[in-house]
């Protein structure tokens, strides 16, 4: 009775709530998410966000992804902070549909098989590489390179996710097999 209870939180959440974005099959929200985008989100299939956890900007994400707890997806210039004679507090703000400084076109993207750690935030404008960990309490600022792990403030490449040519090699053939791109 549960799993078919949160089955339909999760379908109504895709279907209804967050209805001007385009998700995939597969979506799991933990308690207390909320999507928020200027323009889009696009979330492929098999999605789960965890609880506390936050899109608010433009985002494209694959399939496969996994989100932990408490991680944000946010903009860089959501407050227009060089508007001048303005306290921060009151300038203009990306939410405002006048709205015409730096950030309107940034937008996140984070490919296949990702998987970002607990309490991370990843700023717009950045690409997060197919395969690839983010590790937790990280500040995505930069690019990461696919299939591998990235952790800090600002994050830094850790290490490769594989040791080995031959695992990656083997790990992309059976991801493919698996969970082969769908027309």
């Amino acid at each position: 009775m549960i799993r078919f209870l949160k089955s339909l939180r999760n379908l109504i959440l895709r279907k209804i709530i967050y209805r001007r974005y385009q998700i995939g099959e597969g979506f799991y929200s933990g308690v207390r998410v909320r999507l928020w985008a200027r323009q889009k989100i696009v979330i492929g299939r098999d999605f789960y966000i965890g609880r506390d956890s936050f899109i608010e900007t433009d985002a494209v994400i694959g399939n496969n992804v996994i989100f932990a707890n408490r991680v944000a997806l946010i903009g860089k210039y959501d407050h227009h902070y060089q508007q001048i004679g303005v306290a921060i507090r009151h300038a203009s703000q990306i939410r405002d549909k006048g709205y015409a400084w730096h950030g309107l076109n940034s937008l996140i993207v984070i490919e296949d098989d990702v998987w970002i750690g607990y309490n991370s935030t990843v700023l717009s404008g950045v690409k997060i590489g197919q395969g690839s960990i983010v590790a937790a309490g990280s500040v995505v600022v930069s690019d990461i390179e696919p299939y591998s792990i990235y952790g800090g403030v600002p994050a830094r490449k850790i290490k490769d996710r594989f040791d080995t040519t031959e695992d990656l090699t083997a790990h992309v053939n059976l991801y493919e097999q698996r969970y082969p791109a769908k027309a």
